[in-house]
């Protein structure tokens, strides 16, 4: 069974916040509800109308969106409100009704070229995952369904999922102009048929543990310039990394040389690009932030 957990995000709107899930919630579309009876075919949506500040409901792929009335700040339920879903969704019970279950999903895909010859970025038209994965192998991917099916080409070395996207890395014996249209097919039917492309079991990338050591690295055994990197690489590099298909992860900081270790993953593993990028962006951001406390960033490969 799925365990659910929600992170509060807010919104450029004061009025609304958005309570983001680990899992998929709705496949086929988005769903908004402005009342109770609007909220027939979603249980979930009329237990939250019961919280009299609940003014809009929306629902669409891994998160809920809510509008409070101004009888209450955020700040004094935001909390309690995300405990209710936790306990709602853990529970197993139905977040909306969904129909037409047969009826394919309407959704496109496009390929796009990343930093890393070796990687395609296929991007899907509607959110596929709530969180990030990674596969290198058949056998890693026994909980993904869709990587299961492209490690079946014996030119698929590594499978990255995240978001709205799936960044496929080949073998050298295929070219792209041979295996793209193939591939993005494949990604689009198993999409557009509504089926599940990881399951419940699988384990997501966690934020800040490294795939080479099975210690979790967590804000409790840090130090503050440990949690400084953390933050910059949160605000200011993942968003640029993962738009080219990939990721990075803090791995450890070690005071006495004033190392930086961080680990690359999806398109970014690998890619012959990587150093410079690694060198004369991130290296050089560091230590124009955090000054003197940054000599070097040194990465590995997920």
């Amino acid at each position: 069974m799925k365990e659910y957990n929600i992170t509060v995000v807010k919104t450029k709107n004061p009025a609304i916040l958005k309570f983001e899930s680990n899992h998929m919630l709705v496949k086929r579309k988005n769903y908004e509800f402005k009342n109770i009876d609007e909220a027939k075919n979603s249980p979930l949506a009329q237990q939250l109308f019961y919280l009299p500040f609940i003014k809009t409901v929306y629902i669409s792929g891994n998160f809920i969106g809510l509008e409070r009335y101004d009888i209450v700040d955020w700040e004094d339920v935001k909390d309690e409100v995300a405990q209710q879903l936790v306990e709602y969704l853990n529970a197993g019970e139905p977040v909306v009704m969904e129909e037409d279950t047969d009826k394919p999903i309407a959704v496109t895909v496009y390929a796009e070229v990343t930093p890393n010859p070796a990687t395609m970025k296929f991007v899907a038209s509607k959110k596929i995952v709530g969180s990030m994965f990674e596969f290198k192998n058949i056998d890693e991917a026994k909980d993904s369904p869709l990587a299961t099916q492209l490690f079946q080409f014996p030119f698929v070395k590594q499978v990255f999922i995240d978001d709205n996207y799936v960044s496929v890395t080949k073998y050298e014996v295929a070219e792209w102009e041979d295996i793209t249209l193939e591939l993005r097919e494949l990604i689009r039917n198993f999409i557009a048929n509504g089926n599940d492309v990881v399951t419940a079991q699988a384990e997501p990338i966690k934020g800040t543990q490294s795939n080479a050591s099975s210690k979790q690295v967590t804000p409790e055994n840090l130090d503050d310039t440990s949690l400084e990197i953390i933050d910059i690489l949160e605000e200011y590099v993942k968003p640029a990394v993962a738009s080219d298909g990939g990721n990075i992860l803090f791995k450890s900081y070690e005071p006495d040389s004033r190392t930086v270790n961080v680990i690359l993953q999806g398109a970014c593993s690998g890619c012959p690009s990587s150093t410079f990028t690694l060198k004369n962006g991130i290296e050089t951001m560091l230590k124009n932030m955090m000054g003197d406390r940054v000599n070097e960033v040194v990465a590995l490969n997920g």
